[in-house]
């Protein structure tokens, strides 16, 4: 498929990345009605999912999953969710393992390559809503799961019918590298102190699984990936664990029509996270790499973000 020729021009102001990327993240405000249920995994875990519906019934629905350290009530979540609901969508914004404002019950949490659980939500939406169209929606670390889940089976449910993947970090190991540089380490320090308090907590209720020395030894979201993510999900070490994970060696056998944007001011993003020999080999895959948004920071007029309208946009064309 040739690359997407993106048509998205902010004001002046944020076109700056950094700009754009915090007040996002920090200011931005949606509001939106949601109703919790909680669903109970095979491994007797659970995860909490936070839906929205539109006014008439109707049979479509888009599961959100949210980057790293998120929930299903970051503006990034509800600035979709609400676009697709008042289109007659539903939608369904996911909490990933110990998310949702509550920890989690096994020593095991969330991760960039962590399809089984979405495997599992969407068998539960299949097996027990209506919905006859299913479109999913990831950002940042969530967008590399959608990606990760479309390529690596050979089979999906029927269901599913077009994907969006928004800010995705193709390469885990570039993306680390690049968070790991100076103009990143504001964002490196605020989510290794999130990381570092939830894993604080899961040390209360599983002593023995990590030693004070080894948790006083992380300094670094890569130290984190080493010492905790690799080990709790079965990755030899944090390389390991990024090179397996990684969705850029599964776009090749993406099935379903999926959008990925990709800003090309993100500093998140390493070179090998913008897929253009991918998107251009495989007609399903739409690679959109505009100028300007940062990191999941698409600001538009009116609160409705540009990478939410394209998405819109995106899945109307499915019908």
């Amino acid at each position: 498929m040739p690359i997407i020729e993106s048509t998205y021009k902010p004001s002046f102001f944020f076109k700056k990345g950094f700009i754009s990327t915090v007040f996002s993240g920090l200011v931005r405000k949606v509001e939106l009605e949601q109703e919790r249920e909680r669903i109970t995994l095979n491994d007797g875990d659970f995860i909490d999912l936070d839906w929205s519906f539109a006014k008439q019934k109707n049979k479509k629905l888009i599961i959100l999953l949210h980057g790293l350290e998120g929930n299903g009530q970051r503006p990034y979540m509800l600035g979709p969710a609400k676009l697709f609901t008042d289109n007659s969508v539903d939608a369904v914004c996911v909490n990933f393992r110990g998310c949702s404002g509550e920890g989690n019950l096994k020593y095991r949490s969330y991760h960039s390559g962590a399809t089984d659980d979405l495997n599992e939500i969407i068998q539960y939406i299949i097996n027990n809503k209506h919905y006859t169209d299913i479109y999913l929606h990831g950002i940042s670390l969530g967008a590399n799961i959608v990606c990760k889940y479309l390529g690596e089976r050979d089979e999906i449910p029927s269901q599913i019918k077009a994907a969006i993947a928004v800010s995705v970090p193709c390469d885990l190991n570039g993306s680390c590298l690049e968070l790991h540089t100076l103009k990143n380490r504001l964002y490196a320090m605020r989510f290794l102190k999130h990381l570092k308090n939830t894993l604080q907590n899961k040390i209360e209720k599983f002593p023995n699984k990590i030693s004070p020395e080894e948790f006083g030894a992380i300094k670094s979201l890569k130290d984190f990936d080493n010492v905790y993510t690799s080990k709790a999900h079965g990755f030899k070490d944090g390389l390991d664990y990024y090179e397996k994970s990684s969705c850029r060696q599964f776009l090749h056998n993406i099935k379903v029509p999926t959008l990925m944007i990709n800003a090309l001011n993100d500093s998140f993003l390493s070179a090998e996270c913008y897929p253009v020999k991918e998107a251009k080999q495989n007609p399903n895959l739409h690679l959109e790499m505009p100028n300007y948004g940062g990191h999941v920071g698409f600001v538009d007029k009116k609160n409705v973000y540009y990478n939410e309208k394209r998405a819109l946009e995106f899945i109307s064309k499915m019908v």
